[in-house]
């Protein structure tokens, strides 16, 4: 693995001046450190495949062909605009063409390409548009207090509105030539994925052309083998995340990526496009998947289609595991991974789903093809197994470092591997098993307590539909266990005294909640994950808004 500060960008492929990026790489003879440029997959696949759909929204189908050339037109734009080499483009924009264009066109230029989940706040999309250095902003007119919240916190920083007649006139326009995709070494930086900052601000992840080349030949071989240009994906997450790293392995192959017409989640309107269009594959979050398990539009509509139903995102609970099995069948492949690692450190298979009887399902699986993982100690060594210790991983797929950030680079690289700071054991055949964040562990009474090992638990009780379990400050205990309940049906028996005799003999008193309390839903990310920082912080001022913390 590249240690964040060796893995760096020569700043002559980047270009030079204000452009300039402060990641250098190592010396090499000329030209052998030289990739593809990530933009040509959608070139090789449009040639292969000029006349196949591409991409697929609500009544519309983009071949292509049709993409390809209007990428093109895009980026010969935006170089005639002066954005070129290393300038970060910042795309704020809903799930569709426009965003899909956006990646390529970056990729294509050698811009990086820095796409921000739209439901993010003015101030928010302004703070990423200043770390970034963003020489231009992608968005819609919806968007246009964001915009001018990033040009008043940017100076220079150009705009380009992504819908009505001028940027339809850019990507229509059809040049005698096709754009030559800039050259581009291993380490040039190709995307900034920004992390969702649950334990502060967001960080941007410097992912590389070929980092991610072989983060797309990895998935290809771990969670979708066999994809065909015939296969067609369904996106039901952001474009800006995880389920662009899943639309680019698609692009590769040539299967076609179908997108909803809304911008939130419809069950309904996922399972009628799974059966119009034969969808093989999706790639979601827990919540997401939960949710379709759930929702009656799955016994109404054909899903015989799928063959991989891939999750990740956060750790999903057994009950929802086996819900899920039970209704769309031997088809959920998991992988675990952060976005610094675009998703690739394990993968739990679909025919380890059902192996023993379900006896993996508290696993996240074992190393992913190429990378090596380990389960280690505050002094990185390695514990012995079944013994907790942070997961650690490292290879190919592990990112170049956070820009602009080298606090937090010593931090996550220490002793020559990358610390994802989830805490987990591992068997004595690799399989890895998450029992939490460590940001996330409180302690009582002297006592290290996991709220995911309680989380477990308690869903395990009829009527919890949803847990979520964290730590706060006390004057006798130092901290003490919060758990936040969401029941399952209307009439749900939640009472304190059901839930701790639920507990009783199935954990130890010391990791019993102190606090209970049933709530109508929990707030969540811009992802769909339960956001412990936002839940504890909502709890608090509840609490303060009833005159004290209840203790």
């Amino acid at each position: 693995m590249r240690h964040a500060a060796a893995a760096r960008t020569d700043s002559a492929s980047v270009g030079g001046g204000e452009r300039a990026m402060s990641f250098h790489a190592p010396q090499m003879p000329q030209g052998l450190n030289r990739v593809m440029n990530l933009g040509n997959l959608l070139a090789q696949t449009a040639a292969k495949y000029p006349s196949l759909p591409g991409l697929i929204q609500a009544e519309r189908c983009y071949s292509w062909s049709s993409i390809n050339a209007r990428v093109d037109a895009l980026a010969n734009h935006l170089r005639a605009r002066g954005v070129g080499p290393g300038d970060r483009i910042l795309a704020q924009l809903p799930n569709g063409l426009p965003l899909f264009e956006s990646a390529f066109a970056s990729f294509k230029l050698g811009a990086v390409w820095v796409p921000v989940n739209f439901r993010l706040s003015p101030p928010e999309i302004a703070s990423i548009a200043v770390s970034c250095g963003a020489a231009l902003m992608l968005t819609q007119s919806q968007f246009d207090e964001h915009a001018a919240c990033v040009q008043g916190a940017v100076a220079g920083v150009q705009l380009l509105r992504a819908d009505g007649e001028v940027y339809e006139t850019i990507a229509n326009e059809r040049l005698a030539q096709p754009f030559a995709a800039a050259q581009v070494s291993y380490s040039h930086p190709l995307w900034f994925f920004f992390t969702s900052g649950t334990t502060g601000k967001p960080k941007a992840a410097v992912l590389t052309h070929g980092q991610m080349a072989f983060v797309i030949t990895n998935h290809l071989a771990d969670l979708l083998p066999g994809l065909t240009q015939q296969d067609r994906s369904l996106v039901l997450a952001p474009l800006s995340h995880g389920a662009g790293i899943h639309a680019l392995v698609n692009v590769a192959r040539g299967a076609a990526s179908v997108l909803l017409a809304g911008d939130s989640l419809d069950c309904e309107a996922a399972y009628a496009a799974i059966q119009r269009h034969r969808v093989s594959n999706l790639f979601s979050v827990p919540t997401i998947l939960k949710r379709l398990a759930e929702d009656p539009a799955a016994d109404r509509y054909d899903h015989t289609s799928l063959k991989h139903v891939i999750y990740a995102g956060a750790p999903m609970h057994r009950a929802d595991q086996e819900r899920a099995l039970a209704k769309l069948g031997a088809v959920l492949v998991q992988y675990f991974g952060l976005g610094e690692v675009t998703g690739s450190i394990t993968v739990l298979r679909a025919d380890e789903h059902l192996e023993g009887s379900g006896a993996l399902l508290d696993t996240c699986g074992t190393a992913r093809t190429g990378l090596e993982v380990a389960v280690l100690d505050e002094q990185c060594r390695p514990v012995a197994t079944g013994v907790q210790g942070e997961i650690c991983t490292r290879g190919p797929a592990v990112f170049a470092g956070y820009w602009d950030n080298p606090e937090a680079n010593e931090k996550a690289f220490r002793g020559g591997w990358f610390h994802t700071g989830d805490l987990g054991t591992m068997d004595d055949r690799g399989f890895v098993r998450i029992t939490g964040r460590s940001s996330d562990m409180y302690i009582s009474g002297g006592s290290n307590v996991y709220p995911r090992e309680i989380e477990e638990v308690l869903l395990t009780l009829d009527g919890v539909g949803e847990a979520a379990v964290f730590g706060i400050p006390h004057e006798t205990w130092g901290e003490i266990g919060v758990a936040l309940l969401v029941p399952s049906f209307e009439g749900a028996q939640l009472s304190e005294q059901v839930v701790l005799e639920h507990l009783a003999g199935r954990l130890a008193k010391y990791k019993w909640p102190r606090i209970i309390q049933v709530w109508g839903s929990l707030p969540k990310s811009a992802y769909g994950k339960i956001a412990k920082k936002d839940l504890r912080a909502e709890y608090l001022l509840r609490m303060r808004s009833a005159d004290g913390v209840a203790a």
